[in-house]
């Protein structure tokens, strides 16, 4: 009998089992340097890690949602409110790597790596990452952008800007603005005298992952560009993996220090 490639296999196991071959790990530690304990802030009354939980859960396809943490507080705080929560080592210096740690427990073909700080998370946009990689095996890794309509945002450093071949595999990842535009830049003297011209993509820090490539992935050195600028997925592209690269329509909305509070409970209010 001739069996199918295991890459069909697998994209047709995705299709017709997402429901345990797609699990969502958020990763939640206490210590955060710019906001501790900001997983357990409250926001009309829940904890942020419980509205990024909630709204992870309504993904059409994610099948599971765990919270890695290293902290007693919020796993007592996701099992109060009925969530499931996972403890992992304190040592680790990347949220990949925590959750990679429970990656490495799990029977799945795909893990979603949801930032424990957005509250705002759009369970389409979980969809959008996911759905590529349902689609072609070959793909190891996928995340999220949009474009970008603010020039504040351009030129933001804490903005990670993103640009993408023809088939929408990143190209780069960067603090700089990026595509830079030599007809309309040069000669200016400061980052306001830049106007915004052409497309730019602000990079959504949602990634998708075959399991098996994200233990791999996790166990890779630094790489000298992701040191300079400080971005791990950069990693991955320095030693020759594809990340595709999903435009959405939806805004990002992450809480970096207390006062980006008072910007999240505008948007509930205002939605």
């Amino acid at each position: 009998m001739r069996h199918a490639p295991s890459s069909l296999r697998t994209a047709d196991r995705l299709m017709t089992d997402h429901q345990t071959a797609i699990i969502a790990i958020i990763p939640a530690r206490y210590g955060s340097t710019r906001f501790p304990g900001k997983a357990l802030v409250s926001i009309k009354g829940k904890p942020m890690i419980q509205w990024v939980y909630e709204r992870t859960m309504r993904s059409q396809l994610v099948g599971r949602v765990v919270v890695a943490t290293d902290d007693e507080r919020i796993m007592q705080t996701v099992s109060a409110f009925g969530g499931e929560a996972i403890m992992t080592s304190s040592s680790h210096q990347t949220g990949t790597d925590r959750i990679a740690e429970v990656a490495r427990k799990l029977d799945c073909e795909l893990v979603v790596n949801v930032q424990g700080d957005e509250p705002l998370i759009q369970p389409e946009m979980i969809d959008q990452a996911i759905q590529p990689l349902m689609e072609d095996a070959s793909i190891p890794m996928g995340t999220l952008c949009n474009k970008i309509e603010r020039r504040e945002e351009a030129f933001d450093p804490n903005v990670v800007k993103v640009v993408f071949d023809k088939n929408n595999f990143a190209l780069y990842f960067s603090r700089a603005p990026i595509p830079w535009d030599r007809d309309q830049w040069p000669g200016k003297g400061a980052p306001a005298e830049l106007p915004l011209t052409g497309a730019m993509y602000k990079h959504i820090g949602l990634y998708v992952y075959r399991r098996e490539f994200l233990l791999a992935y996790a166990a890779l050195p630094q790489t000298p560009l992701e040191a300079l600028e400080k971005l791990e997925q950069l990693r991955a592209l320095e030693h020759g993996h594809n990340i595709k690269v999903i435009v959405t329509r939806h805004e990002s909305f992450g809480v970096d220090i207390p006062g980006d509070l008072g910007k999240i409970l505008s948007r509930l209010e205002e939605s």
